[in-house]
């Protein structure tokens, strides 16, 4: 593994955030969020005991990063997404959380401090996500495969479901991922063909279409997923455009959410949707053909992915003994 010398990413400038073409109604007064946006407030035993866990094994996890409204109810049930590979981030997308840098180290006792929480929690279902890395030469998949690889050692039962960046589209990188057999590869196309460039500026929508069409080349029989945002400033003939491409690229699982504001330094929110309009598209998307779609208001990419996981491998073998 070795480092790319590259200029600090710091700096980087956004593009321009909304165009007026988008601006088709007033913007949302974000500090009022509608009565379906109320969660309760993090703090139960669970959650308080998977954090303390977390801490003393020194690994940092999406859900505190990316401050996610579903931390309470999932840390309640004793789920945790892992965000391997440190908490500083290459890219600079206008609708995250994470800080962005150059970080140009790596912990190789990561996947075993992963692996070990894991196994102490005694979880059924693990996700493991990270950073982008593209300060690396291999781009992080090293330390993905040998993450995976630890858990399955440790414990066996448990499902790994993955979700990566997109690599820089080095293909090498996604196969060795793959091949360290993951229960489920996840990689978020994150929002529609025209606005993706403006929230994504360092990311490529067909390069990671690309991504997700290689893994049922690799392997037929493993799950893809993918989850994107709403509420940008796409509209919804884009949202249902985006749905049908990544069907085309074979993506099993879907997750559709609202995208919220982490602060006033990040992209506006254009508009909520309504609870109803989240059902429409989950319909919509089974009647497309996806395995399985989950779609609200607070669904993240990982919100519930064990229940995403058994939906698919149920109606990939079943397709694969018809």
């Amino acid at each position: 593994m070795t480092i790319k010398h590259t200029a600090n990413l710091t700096s980087i400038e956004h593009y321009p955030l909304v165009s007026k073409s988008e601006q088709t109604g007033s913007l949302t007064t974000e500090s009022r969020l509608p009565d379906w946006f109320k969660v309760k407030a993090p703090g139960g035993e669970n959650f308080l005991e998977i954090r303390r866990k977390i801490k003393e094994a020194g690994l940092n996890t999406v859900c505190e990063e990316a401050a996610c409204p579903n931390i309470g109810e999932c840390w309640d049930r004793g789920t945790a997404t892992f965000m391997i590979l440190g908490d500083t981030c290459t890219r600079a997308c206008s609708y995250c959380n994470v800080k962005t840098g150059w970080p140009g180290t790596t912990d190789p006792s990561e996947p075993f401090r992963v692996a070990f929480t894991i196994q102490k929690m005694g979880l059924s279902y693990a996700v493991i996500t990270s950073v982008d890395r593209d300060d690396l030469s291999d781009y992080g998949s090293v330390i993905f495969a040998h993450t995976i690889a630890q858990v399955r050692r440790t414990t066996p039962e448990c499902k790994i479901e993955v979700l990566i960046p997109d690599f820089e589209g080095d293909f090498d990188s996604l196969e060795r991922v793959i091949q360290a057999r993951p229960h489920v590869l996840n990689h978020n196309i994150e929002t529609t063909r025209r606005v993706f460039k403006k929230v994504r500026p360092r990311g490529n929508y067909d390069l990671s279409l690309d991504l997700l069409e290689r893994v049922k080349a690799i392997n037929p029989y493993m799950p893809s997923k993918s989850g994107m945002m709403v509420g940008l400033g796409e509209t919804r003939f884009e949202v249902l455009e985006t749905m049908e491409d990544l069907r085309s690229a074979g993506c099993d699982l879907l997750t559709i959410g609202q995208y919220l504001r982490p602060s006033n330094r990040h992209h506006p929110i254009i508009r909520f949707y309504l609870p109803e309009e989240f059902k429409e598209l989950q319909q919509l998307g089974l009647k497309m053909g996806f395995k399985h779609v989950a779609s609200g208001p607070l669904v993240r990419s990982s919100y519930h992915a064990d229940d995403q996981h058994n939906a698919a491998v149920d109606k990939i073998l079943e397709a694969a003994h018809s």
